[in-house]
Parts: structure tokens; sequence; C-alpha cells
């Protein structure tokens, strides 16, 4: 589970768990994080975590909002980053989490064997719709790695039984049975975009490139869009109602998105669309 160091001139002042989907940060006391300093704004910053992936934006603060030294408006945070407020500073820190570049690889490894991911996602998602987002990622996990090395095992003829079954020195080799080929893999997930079809910005479009997007009006109604090995998924961030996808309430948990779905957000229709 990730979480937050929080200190002050190198003093831990405390730490806080990213239990939930939205970690607000600010002075005002119904702020998750509440860092009572002229320097912090009411409402400063938000966390936004949905499964293993935690995002960090600001909220039109008065100062602005620095990550590792530099100023920021969203920020995908990695493991050890430091979000400067003021005199304060706040640690990311994601337990377990792996490298950028680990992460990366993952991520291929899940492209390339999207079958054996499906009952991890489901699992996954159908516990983060009940609160359980940090225990979901580490399921998620354990499960596509259990998944992965036995299809490992499985490819090279399970190297254990094949070595049971070498002949004893100076006794003669047996035949080595038949080994299967693997499954050709499957390919990626194709490129999704969507296009604004009402409001003053009908006719553009934006490529879904980034594995999370937020869409929305921070403080009417905000969502985002995640890029996974499955497809897309739209899943409701903040605001009194959730986003509609072919005019039916989206609900809580993540929603997959198919081609041609018309999304219906903070006022405004958009329709996602997978390209060739």
């Amino acid at each position: 589970m990730a979480k937050l160091i929080l200190s002050m001139d190198g003093l831990v002042l405390k730490e806080i768990p990213l239990t939930k989907e939205r970690t607000t940060i600010g002075r005002k006391p119904h702020n998750d994080v509440q860092i009572d300093n002229l320097a912090v704004s009411g409402e400063h910053a938000v966390i936004v975590t949905i499964l293993n992936d935690s995002f960090l934006e600001d909220l039109g603060s008065t100062n602005g909002t620095v990550v590792n030294g530099g100023q920021i408006k969203k920020h995908f945070l990695q493991n050890n980053d430091v979000i400067e407020l003021g005199k304060y500073k706040l640690k990311y820190i994601s337990e377990g989490g792996a490298p950028a570049a680990a992460t990366a690889d993952f991520e291929k490894t899940m492209v390339l064997r999207p079958s054996q991911m499906k009952a991890a996602a489901e699992q996954a998602r159908a516990m983060a719709a009940a609160g359980g987002a940090g225990q979901a990622a580490a399921v998620a996990q354990r499960a596509a790695a259990v998944q992965a090395a036995g299809a490992s095992a499985a490819a090279s003829g399970i190297a254990d039984k094949d070595a049971a079954k070498l002949p004893a020195a100076g006794a003669p080799a047996a035949a080595a049975p038949p080994v299967a080929a693997p499954p050709p893999p499957r390919p990626a997930t194709p490129l999704g975009a969507i296009q604004i079809i009402s409001g003053g910005n009908a006719g553009k479009a934006l490529e879904l490139q980034k594995p999370l997007t937020t869409l929305g009006k921070p403080g009417v109604q905000v969502a985002v869009l995640t890029r996974r090995p499955q497809g897309y998924f739209i899943t409701h961030v903040e605001g009194a109602n959730q986003p509609t996808v072919n005019g039916q309430s989206i609900g809580t948990a993540p929603h997959g998105l198919k081609d041609h779905d018309v999304i219906e957000l903070a006022g405004v229709k958009m329709e996602f669309f997978l390209k060739t």
C-alpha cells in the first residue's frame, strides 16, 4: 500500500496511508492531509489512486506544487518522489513498488499474455469497487506472477519434470518428449482516442497514449481514463454524479469502454473510438 510521509526541516511528523481513491491536501480542516500553514492553499492539491497507480494534481493553488524541485500541474507519482508545499515535504512511498523500467516490462508482459491477466484483472476491479484498492493491486500482481511463472514452465516443458526423466550416468538416453509450441502473442490494445461532440471544443480529438488521462472540471465532475492491456476503462473520481456511457451511469467501479461509446462528463459529450 502506498503512503505519504509528512516532514518539516527533516523531522517526520506523520505517515498517511493512501487508502482512499481521492486524497486531498490543503490548509482547511476538511482535507485528508491538513497542513496549517499560510503557504498552503485551502484546497491545494489532490492525489488520485486507482489500483497501483497514483497521480498528483495541483488544484490551482496560490504558491503552486513542487515535486522533486520542479513545479507541476499534474504528475504521475513514482516511489520516493518528494512533494514540497512551503516548508513541508510529503515523500511518496510505494511499498513493494517496482521501478519505472520494471513496471514497463511488466506491462509488456501483460500485453503479450492478456488471457492470463483476465481473471486477475476482474478480481482486482471487483475488490476496488468494494474499497480494497491497495489489496486488489497486491492480489493482481501476485496472481499475474503465478500465472506468468506457470506459463513459462509449461512453455519450457516444465524443467523439473524433464530433469527427473533424464537417464542416469552411462544409461542410454531416452527420446525427449515433444514440447508444445507456445501460443502466438495476441496483438496489443489498439490506441484509443476521444472526440468532443458538444460544447465549445466540439470537433477536437485527443489520443489516449498515457496510462492515465484525467477528464472533466475540478470541483464539478472529474473522471479518469486508464489504458490497460485488457482495453480502456473510465472511473469516476470527483462529483456528486457519475459520468454516463451511452446514457447509462457508470457507477463507482471502473467501466470498460467499447469502440464508439458516447461519454457524457461535466455537461460535455465525447465519443471514444479505437484508432486503426
